[in-house]
């Protein structure tokens, strides 16, 4: 009797025991609370915030568009208190949610969104997440975040900041007095001003949503390049400021072989085949009518180009850039940029034989920005060598032009080139 009098007593202590024990080691290694959850506070779990200056690394593919991704640059950070309270997020950063009785989340939502979070990492008093890049932060916006758990929900004010405004792909590299350019990104919403960042001069905005926004660049300055400067809204911060990967050339300051629909400063068509030169249509520049035609025969080894037969053009150190559009015709080329004072002339100058910076690939169909460094007249050159040597053999310089490699089972091309500058 009596040992039964103690299984009697031991077996309810051990079902309590054994119901308590799985429901702490249900394999969150705590027991979520059961009452109303409660939010009292989010901080960051970073301890540098970067700031707003984008990296300015540029890289262009072949309808322009910068490839390079748009980073903030984490050169420019600045310490912040580690677990430093906020009322603001910004996308992809990791947060942590201070509270009670949290352990039965069930869903967590930013302005409607449902957001991931891996409930191990949390406890009953906090939930850590990273915040996605698809919350919405254009306003008006809910400016919320929603915890529901098994025991009810919890709402808290919280603001998605919008991203520095970034530049995926532009309508042109190059401008001129009141032309316009339209950027394509994200964050351009937030953005109440814009300036070239090299001289400070304003651009004007014409239109704006967050994803893309067009402008008119300045009647007049004094700059050859310069990446632009945006100020925008960030939270309760109304002066932010973000620098673009993209520079932009300002051709009225350039010495131009091409421009504003016609030849400039004495140059003119050098072609070997024909149609050639100046051609109403397939303009690439804004309120351009014309653009400079080339064609290829099918097999021939042919080089389409312009010729500056006086004054001819000496050697400046000050230029660092060559840059100029091409739009390609049915297929994939490569083209050889040769000129009379460059290795190999102004001649036929074939791929195997030509050196990385004379390489130019044309894809089918598209416009393609090029833009290509200058060297020092005296720098020595190589098959590697990724600096243009326009000046190797001397100065002044009267042609440059593109050489096609011609090969079997080619077609006739017809390519055409706009914008064609040298750049200081």
């Amino acid at each position: 009797m009596k040992l039964s009098k103690i299984y009697y007593w031991i077996l309810p202590a051990l079902v309590v025991f054994g119901m308590a024990s799985c429901k702490k080691q249900s394999g969150l290694g705590y027991t979520p609370g059961t009452g109303a959850p409660t939010i009292s506070s989010v901080q960051t779990i970073n301890k540098y915030k970067p700031d707003t200056v984008i990296q300015t690394t540029t890289s262009y593919s072949s309808s322009g568009i910068v490839t390079t991704t748009n980073d903030t640059n984490r050169n420019h950070t600045s310490v912040m208190a580690f677990d430093s309270t906020t009322a603001t997020g910004n996308l992809g950063t990791m947060y942590k949610i201070n509270g009670t009785n949290l352990g039965s989340a069930t869903k967590l939502t930013i302005n409607g969104v449902n957001v991931y979070y891996n409930r191990s990492l949390g406890s009953d008093n906090s939930i850590i997440f990273t915040l996605p890049t698809n919350i919405p932060y254009v306003q008006p916006q809910p400016n919320t975040m929603v915890i529901t758990t098994l025991n009810g929900s919890v709402t808290y004010k919280f603001t998605t900041l919008p991203p520095p405004p970034t530049i995926v792909q532009v309508t042109d590299f190059d401008f001129w007095a009141n032309s316009q350019i339209t950027l394509v990104g994200k964050g351009f919403a937030s953005v109440s001003a814009v300036s070239l960042k090299t001289t400070g001069d304003a651009v004007s905005i014409v239109s704006q949503n967050d994803s893309t926004l067009v402008i008119k660049m300045p009647a007049a300055s004094t700059v050859t390049e310069s990446p632009l400067k945006f100020i925008f809204t960030s939270g309760t911060n109304t002066a932010a400021v973000a620098v673009s990967s993209a520079v932009f050339n300002d051709l009225d300051n350039a010495y131009t072989i091409f421009f504003n629909n016609s030849f400039q400063n004495s140059w003119g068509d050098n072609s070997w085949s024909g149609p050639s030169g100046v051609q109403t249509g397939n303009p690439h520049a804004y309120g351009g009518t014309a653009s400079l035609e080339a064609s290829y025969p099918a097999g021939g080894w042919k080089i389409e180009g312009w010729a500056n037969w006086y004054p001819s053009f000496p050697y400046d150190p000050s230029f660092k850039f060559l840059t100029f559009w091409v739009k390609g015709g049915v297929a994939d080329h490569k083209l050889v940029l040769v000129g009379d004072q460059m290795a190999g002339g102004y001649g036929q100058v074939q791929n195997s034989a030509a050196y990385a910076a004379q390489l130019v690939d044309v894809p089918p169909g598209v416009w393609t920005f090029v833009k290509i460094p200058l060297a020092p007249q005296a720098t020595p050159y190589s098959q590697t060598s990724t600096l243009l040597n326009y000046w190797a053999n001397g100065t002044p310089a009267k042609q440059l032009g593109f050489f096609l490699q011609g090969m079997g089972g080619d077609v006739d091309e017809t390519m055409y080139f706009d914008e064609v500058a040298f750049i200081k």
